[in-house]
């Protein structure tokens, strides 16, 4: 059985530096979550879209189903989002991702149950922020990334480099543009941990969105997604109708409400529970143009695996050369 050691895996006490994203739709489900933890990663429930009844349950199915470590990803800004904490802090989950908020607001309680707490930063001031509230690790997220990327649109490299450099010793996850295991060893080249695949678990058997959506993302190349939403919740989305039409308010200086009616119009639910991926949010990161097939989540992360082992033989070894 394959073990990559890194700070990270030490952290989540997992075997491998694989982290599936938390996905809305895809991963609010029990069964993508249990297949990467079973496989040697960490499985990530996602929490965002779902009622809490619904929820409850996930939670209930994912620690019946494994006693390796998974994770749940808990976006701070839901309407709801302290009831879920306490939901949450019922059901003890071995790992807690959250975003879209500050960490103090959950970081005792959760400790007190001895949950690991990651937090989602998108810069190297809010690394700081989050390291000093007292984190276990952050997840760094850069343009790249399918959903919500970081406005000031920094690559994963640079903010990799710029947070680890920032925060010095605290565990950090690079996301955002990554696909195989190449892509993992060239994060652990730059010194993160781990790297969260979010696009790569998409277009696999058990995300549970749309045959279409998942066609959709197969059919998208490297230049395929569109960031919309400038001013409103900047996404990262495959193009469509709707991306176009958004640009094209961006274009001609719309004002912020017709900006908002458009966006809010339509629904990243319609395209991954019912296929509407022509005027839907198809929300997938660049590395689509490079996912090529759906596959079982165990054969990614074996895959994944077999590529960063692959990737460390093909880097040159320093040579020595004495002078003469």
């Amino acid at each position: 059985m394959i073990t990559i050691p890194t700070p990270v895996t030490r952290l989540l006490g997992t075997r491998l530096p694989v982290i599936q994203a938390g996905m809305s739709w895809a991963s609010s489900s029990s069964a993508l979550p249990l297949a990467v933890s079973r496989s040697g990663g960490l499985g990530v429930v996602a929490a965002g879209p779902m009622r809490p009844d619904d929820l409850a349950r996930v939670l209930d199915e994912t620690a019946a189903g494994t006693d390796l470590p998974w994770g749940v990803n808990l976006p701070l800004h839901r309407a709801d989002a302290d009831g879920v904490i306490d939901l949450l802090l019922s059901r003890r989950p071995p790992v807690l991702i959250a975003s879209q908020g500050g960490p103090r607001r959950y970081l005792e309680r959760f400790r007190d149950v001895g949950t690991v707490c990651l937090h989602v930063v998108a810069g190297a001031e809010h690394a700081r922020k989050a390291a000093d509230a007292g984190v276990d690790g952050l997840v760094v997220v850069g343009a790249e990334a399918g959903g919500h990327p970081p406005p000031t649109m920094v690559t994963t490299q640079v903010l990799v480099r710029a947070v680890v450099s920032a925060v010095p010793g605290i565990p950090v996850i690079a996301s955002g543009g990554i696909a195989d295991g190449a892509g993992l060893a060239a994060m652990l080249a730059l010194g993160a941990g781990a790297a969260q695949f979010g696009t790569r678990f998409l277009a696999t058997r058990e995300a549970t969105v749309h045959p279409d959506y998942k066609a959709a993302v197969l059919a998208a190349g490297v230049e395929d997604t569109r960031t919309v939403g400038h001013g409103l919740g900047l996404i990262r989305a495959v193009g469509n109708d709707f991306t176009e039409r958004m640009r094209r308010l961006e274009e001609s200086a719309a004002t912020l409400d017709v900006r908002r009616k458009e966006f809010q119009g339509a629904s990243l639910k319609d395209a991954a529970l019912h296929g509407r991926v022509h005027d839907g949010k198809v929300e997938a990161g660049q590395s689509a143009g490079l996912v090529d097939s759906v596959l079982p989540a165990a054969d990614v992360v074996a895959r994944i695996v077999t590529e960063y082992r692959s990737a460390l033989t093909r880097l040159p070894a320093p040579t020595l050369h004495r002078e003469p």
